[in-house]
């Protein structure tokens, strides 16, 4: 996009947004607000910013795990997993893209490294363990708090086919959660639920030790739009 169609689209946005309430809106308010804001020539995320009340500097108010969105975030997912015997045949069966065991650490210790999301068995994790260098830092390492350490594999690989288990992790600085629950094509009805699972599964994680209000702020926003503001008692 040119510098002329940003300021154009930026003045666009900025008269669509006269008038319209951006605080501590429903659900349904803000998903209203945001479909008036012209869309990009994409399919825009629907993102989600949870500001938590959280010391992250507490090992137990590090906050990391994975929710199950029941409509799922509609993006395509590209999924590797590491195993041997009946749970490589159960991985290929319920659609993994990239299945193998020494072939596939071969691979990636190589930095072939072709798919989104790895999923190892819990049998395999010695071997993977020793590819930390290279998965680390690409937020690849298979990790037993969001389920990509599973022997479960069945339910893992189709949850990450279908886009329905998303992983998060507060940040360092200022314990803040970025979510993706869907498109702007979904209709209201699965935004809202997948909103909805997203509140319940960081509600659930509160950690005993966090004092005072838990959900600081949460905003609501899609890739190309302004963010506005949800009221937390209004979400469930």
């Amino acid at each position: 996009m040119s510098h002329k169609q940003n300021s154009k689209r930026s003045q666009t946005v900025k008269k669509c947004m006269e008038g319209l309430e951006i605080n501590k809106l429903s659900i349904d308010s803000a998903l209203e607000n945001l479909r008036k804001i012209p869309s990009a020539k994409f399919d825009e995320s629907i993102e989600l910013a949870f500001h938590l009340g959280i010391d992250t500097k507490q090992a137990d108010q590090q906050i990391r795990g994975t929710a199950i969105l029941p409509a799922g975030t509609g993006k395509k997912i590209k999924v590797a997993v590491i195993a041997q015997g009946e749970f490589a045949t159960q991985a290929k069966n319920a659609g993994a893209d990239l299945v193998g065991d020494k072939d596939l650490l071969k691979d990636i210790e190589s930095g072939k490294i072709e798919f989104d999301k790895l999923l190892a068995t819990l049998d395999m994790m010695k071997d993977v363990g020793k590819l930390g260098r290279i998965l680390g830092p690409r937020g690849l390492m298979p990790n037993p708090k969001d389920g990509t350490v599973t022997n479960d594999i069945v339910n893992a690989v189709e949850n990450i086919k279908k886009g329905r288990q998303i992983n998060f992790r507060a940040e360092k600085e200022g314990g803040v959660v970025h979510l993706s629950v869907g498109k702007k094509s979904f209709s209201n009805d699965d935004l809202i639920k997948n909103i909805k699972e997203a509140f319940l599964t960081l509600q659930k994680m509160k950690p005993s030790s966090a004092k005072g209000v838990f959900f600081k702020s949460i905003y609501i926003k899609s890739t190309m739009s302004p963010a506005f503001e949800l009221d937390a008692s209004k979400i469930i």
